[in-house]
């Protein structure tokens, strides 16, 4: 997904406290205010003496360069805060919109940047801590890093309706977890997969997540998530529902309809059959 260019340091302190908690933008204001204030008033020279012309002189800028960010940059913080906690928001409002609608194509009338924040907050449910890469850098247009246990993870967005992703986009993402070595990477469609896509990523620890099963992961990490059976199938309230250890969807109690366990339920995963995952 695209982004504009940063412009300047501003912008990018701005960029880097509004992907901070709101909280946390608040505090470091008062926390830069503060050290700021200390900092104008400790290091203003008192009159020069003869011979330390030099260091008068280095006091005198670093106060008057002290005094004029205290009114610049806890401003920006404050206002990156604001931008934080309405993204947060935002994100919140996109996840109670998808989760309460009863439509299948809930994710088609978004736009990229909604899409791409709708992902962020998925992830976030399911226990990620989420960065905002930005698909714009050269980094093979990876959206998303996600850290967990220990563990990163890469994440493309691709808010594509009218036609499917193709192999040429998992191929790219197995590149950059090469390169960067992640654990694992994750391709997020509001459309479909084509075959080659799906033969390309498995075995590779690469999840491919459509359109239907990005809305299946938001519902069931809100708790809203109710996996029919099929037949065959069985689900029991009683008993909380694990997580695949594959790809980490909901799980549903089955029961095995041939084989040597015939009759044998076991937990599969909601995915099958593109995911076999089981417990």
């Amino acid at each position: 997904m695209a982004r504009r260019k940063k412009q300047g340091g501003a912008e990018d302190l701005m960029d880097l406290v509004s992907r901070m908690p709101w909280w946390a933008g608040v505090a470091l204001a008062v926390l830069t205010y503060v050290l700021l204030r200390w900092l104008s008033i400790a290091a203003k020279p008192a009159a020069p003496q003869p011979g330390q012309m030099a260091g008068f002189v280095q006091g005198a800028m670093l106060s008057s360069v002290a005094y004029a960010a205290q009114f610049a940059i806890p401003p920006l913080c404050l206002f990156a805060a604001l931008v934080s906690f309405l993204r947060r928001n935002k994100g919140e409002s996109l996840i109670g919109q998808v989760t309460r609608s009863p439509a299948a194509d809930a994710l088609n009338g978004m736009s990229w940047q909604d899409f791409e924040m709708l992902v962020n907050e998925a992830f976030q449910l399911r226990g990620y801590h989420v960065e905002e890469q930005g698909g714009a850098k050269a980094d093979g247009g990876i959206d998303l890093l996600l850290r967990k246990d220990g563990e990163s993870f890469l994440v493309q967005c691709k808010q594509w309706k009218a036609f499917k992703v193709g192999v040429e986009i998992v191929r790219e993402l197995y590149g950059v977890m090469t390169a960067k070595g992640a654990a694992g990477g994750f391709v997020v469609t509001s459309g479909r997969f084509t075959e080659g896509a799906e033969t390309f990523a498995h075995g590779r620890n690469i999840t491919l997540v459509d359109g239907p099963q990005l809305l299946d992961m938001i519902r069931q990490a809100k708790g809203a998530l109710e996996v029919a059976p099929t037949i065959g199938d069985s689900v029991s309230p009683a008993t909380q529902t694990p997580h695949c250890p594959v790809c980490d969807a909901a799980m549903v109690r089955r029961t095995a309809q041939k084989g040597s366990k015939i009759g044998t339920q076991f937990w599969g995963c909601a995915r099958f059959p593109a995911c076999r995952g089981t417990r």
